[in-house]
């Protein structure tokens, strides 16, 4: 397919030596058309019945503009279209200065019949055509992030913001361009539910770690104007295309009073004997674990207890195991009376 190229420029000669090698350049093929005025131009690149121009070689001194005021006027009427200057080297300066405002080049009048000037205007070609799908390939990314109901926060590799959804603006009381920048311990400050300590940002362990992790039960949100929420949360590392890790991203959402108790209830269940709501195997592994570990740090000795209801499986055969049951409450009952 075919590039399109707009040269805007009162001099003959200028446009004669580009009509020249363009469309016989390998790096096209290009299609020229060519304008003298500014507003020629102008109405050219605005005209909904015409083909898209991809790319304008602009001279910045035209018969009704003169200086980079061409450059600003043709870049605020068409600025997706790369424009490259083309300019004498007494206005090399401007020309430069074309490049700080938006430019992607110049060309030195002189040498258009250099073999380089068309693979140039076709990189330039190609690399905006790369920016724009970028563009739109973030902008999509940016509208999913937006309507989702779950807040989204991203990070680089030192813990500092790089991104924060709506939900994620709404939940903390931070704006987006208020927390890029700010460690993430500042604008995802959590708790400890019961015992209301700070809690560690999982970002630091997701990064060291190089492995995703989930919240505690317990997580509350401290917001910006210190108000809190319970949050439910996943935090996993984000890595580069060689495997590098960049930073981490944090998925939570506010699970409300409700959920909160249903959690609290999920995990109570999870950990205690539905009949006698003593702690059960997976709380005694948990909590023994704990003491040996304590006991291995402080040099000092573990005990356990443990107990046994002799003839217990008699009592289920004679009377029933409705009657077991109530053998066990009641022991339950005495043991909970007397110890913590």
């Amino acid at each position: 397919m075919s590039n399109l190229v707009l040269i805007v420029s009162n001099h003959a000669a200028d446009a004669d030596a580009l009509q020249e090698i363009l469309p016989k350049a390998e790096d096209g093929p290009f299609t020229i058309e060519w304008v003298r005025h500014l507003r020629a131009a102008t109405t050219r690149l605005t005209s909904e019945d015409e083909e898209v121009i991809d790319i304008i070689l602009l001279d910045l001194f035209l018969p009704d503009s003169t200086g980079i005021d061409t450059f600003h006027k043709m870049f605020s009427v068409m600025p997706a279209v790369p424009i490259v200057s083309l300019v004498s080297q007494d206005n090399v300066r401007l020309a430069r200065e074309a490049v700080q405002s938006g430019a992607q080049g110049y060309l030195l009048k002189g040498y258009f019949h250099n073999a380089l000037v068309p693979q140039a205007l076709s990189n330039i070609i190609q690399r905006k055509l790369v920016e724009e799908a970028l563009f739109v390939e973030k902008e999509r990314a940016t509208v999913t992030l937006n309507s989702i109901a779950d807040a989204v926060i991203s990070t680089d590799r030192l813990g500092d913001v790089t991104y924060i959804n709506l939900a994620g603006e709404r939940m903390t009381g931070w704006s987006l361009e208020e927390a890029i920048g700010h460690p993430i311990s500042d604008v995802f400050q959590l708790i400890n539910r019961a015992s209301r300590e700070r809690m560690e940002n999982p970002t630091a362990e997701v990064i060291r770690d190089s492995k995703p992790r989930e919240l505690s039960e317990n997580s509350v949100l401290v917001r910006r104007d210190g108000t809190e929420c319970s949050i439910e949360d996943s935090t996993a590392p984000i890595y580069d295309r060689k495997g590098k890790i960049t930073g981490a991203v944090i998925v939570f959402r506010d699970i409300g009073p409700a959920q909160t108790l249903m959690s609290l209830k999920m995990t109570y269940l999870a950990q205690h004997d539905s009949l006698t709501s003593l702690p059960n195997r997976v709380l005694l592994d948990d909590r023994l674990a704990q003491a040996i570990s304590h006991a291995d740090r402080h040099s000092t000795s573990l005990a356990l207890l443990y107990l046994d209801l002799d003839n217990f499986k008699y009592i289920n055969d004679s009377l029933g195991h409705a009657m077991g049951d109530q053998l066990l409450k009641s022991v339950a009952n005495r043991l909970t009376s007397c110890i913590r």
